[in-house]
């Protein structure tokens, strides 16, 4: 079926149907509108095949992109389902939230002169297309094993490694301090990218496999909660995934004001919303009339900025020190935020945030990029006599996430840690300082993408299987040595 192939030079790219700017600003839903069967396989069809698949190269996880791509365009849908699944966990959640316009999509070797393949629609077109038809099912060992695994952390590493081990037959057990799995993907990115039925989804899937969850038990050592020492007493292994949370903060007089706050706080606020609940402190946490100013250039940034025009705020700037072709966010992602009515103040950032008890306004000044260092990253200072102020009724800190101290909040000292604050662990064994514990995701790497989450979960699982045949197999030599003794 060779011919159904190579469409790039006759077909353009094509997205699926975009919602409406207007319409969408109005809720929370998915802003892109499903492929029909004969568009998503014209798309997969542009495919080039090429014999060195850059797109693949550029997946965290190796996705046999080309394969599948061509099983779509030859409408053998769930063959291409399977061969997807066979490298990615959640292929339903990375085709939605995967910047692919930096992995695989930014790499498309069709790119220089025609349009990229459109991969993460086509992806998720074919998982939707597979929960659809019944394809999906649950991962059932085919022995069980009498070792159990305690997973830290419901978020895309731990779950990750949770699916992997519990598929080769161990008792695993996940432990979370949230009410819900997911994450950040539940509480920190908006239904408009991740819709919350995605993750319920496949937490029924996963309870169905048998893994075990305890949610709302928090890991450390204060009073009702689950501590380290008893956890690792507990299971043969254990597993931390549990990312980065720490938000990091701006140091500039007026932090402290009425109605200056952390994106995660504001996000989860939210979601929490989403699923009909209502968050402390609501209206110091919503946008509606309000004038607000949103400090940073990544992916939470923006789902800060295109959170507070859904919620009906007055007017929403975005302030960035760099300018556009330094975002460090998604391309696509800026663009939709523009499209919607946000704002963008670049090169500027915050001197100081104005206001009495509550924040009334910021304070920016004027920046310029000086020449690449080595690393090809520009610097940049701020221009002399430049300070302008904007309007805020609130103001959402977007600046990155840090990682907890886990050391000292779990009473763990044996725990190492990188001069970043992340767990070290043995590199491409994932094993901490701690015998028998390993680590994965943004609480070893630092906050990242979900995609390298997943990776990390699974490579950690394999490790996992190693340390515990061999301590099985310890424990069986020992055993025999002893019936021998007798």
């Amino acid at each position: 079926m060779a011919e159904r192939m190579l469409q790039f030079v006759s077909l353009p790219q094509e997205m699926p149907e975009k919602r409406a700017a207007a319409e969408r600003r109005k809720d929370f839903g998915e802003i892109y509108r499903a492929f029909a069967v004969d568009r998503a396989e014209q798309q997969a069809s542009r495919c080039s095949q090429c014999g060195v698949p850059f797109c693949s190269v550029h997946c965290p996880l190796g996705n046999n992109i080309p394969d599948w791509l061509k099983l779509t365009a030859e409408n053998r849908l769930e063959e291409a389902y399977r061969l997807s699944s066979a490298t990615n966990t959640f292929p339903e959640i990375c085709g939605r939230i995967c910047p692919q316009d930096r992995l695989c999509e930014g790499n498309c070797v069709i790119q220089k002169d025609f349009e990229s393949v459109t991969i993460g629609a086509v992806e998720k077109f074919v998982t939707e297309t597979a929960f659809e038809e019944g394809w999906v099912k649950p991962r059932l060992p085919s022995r069980e094993r009498a070792q159990s695994v305690g997973i830290v952390g419901a978020g895309p590493a731990g779950l990750a490694a949770a699916e992997w081990l519990r598929a080769l037959g161990y008792q695993v057990h996940v432990y979370d301090r949230h009410d819900r799995i997911g994450g950040l993907m539940v509480y920190g990115i908006p239904s408009f990218k991740l819709e919350k039925h995605v993750i319920a989804r496949r937490h029924e899937l996963l309870e169905a496999q048998g893994i075990v969850f305890h949610l709302s038990t928090p890991i450390g050592s204060a009073a009702g909660e689950t501590s380290f020492e008893s956890l690792r007493e507990k299971h043969d292994a254990v597993f931390l995934g549990t990312g980065v949370y720490r938000s990091r903060e701006v140091s500039v007089p007026g932090s402290g004001l009425g109605g200056v706050v952390q994106a995660l706080d504001f996000l989860t606020a939210s979601n929490r919303r989403g699923y009909d609940e209502t968050p402390g402190d609501d209206a110091v946490l919503h946008a509606r009339g309000k004038h607000v100013v949103v400090i940073g250039g990544g992916d939470t940034a923006m789902d800060c900025v295109r959170t507070s025009i859904r919620q009906g705020a007055e007017k929403v700037t975005c302030l960035y020190r760099r300018d556009r072709a330094n975002m460090p966010g998604s391309v696509q992602e800026v663009k939709n935020a523009e499209e919607e009515g946000v704002n963008f103040a670049w090169l500027a950032a915050p001197e100081a945030f104005l206001g009495d008890d509550t924040v009334t306004a910021v304070r920016a000044h004027k920046m310029r990029l000086s020449l690449p260092d080595a690393s090809g990253r520009q610097s940049v200072e701020a221009m002399p006599d430049s300070s302008f102020a904007i309007q805020a009724d609130l103001v959402i800190k977007a600046l990155g996430f840090d990682p907890e101290d886990l050391p000292g909040e779990w009473k763990a000292p044996e725990l190492a840690v990188t001069k970043w604050g992340t767990l070290k662990v043995t590199p491409g064994r994932f094993e901490t300082s701690v015998p028998g514990v390993f680590a994965g995701g943004d609480i070893v790497r630092g906050a990242s993408l979900v995609v390298w989450a997943i990776r990390d979960g699974r490579e950690a699982a394999a490790e996992m299987h190693q340390f515990l045949s061999a301590k099985e197999n310890a424990t069986a030599d020992q055993a025999a040595r002893l019936v021998a003794a007798e």
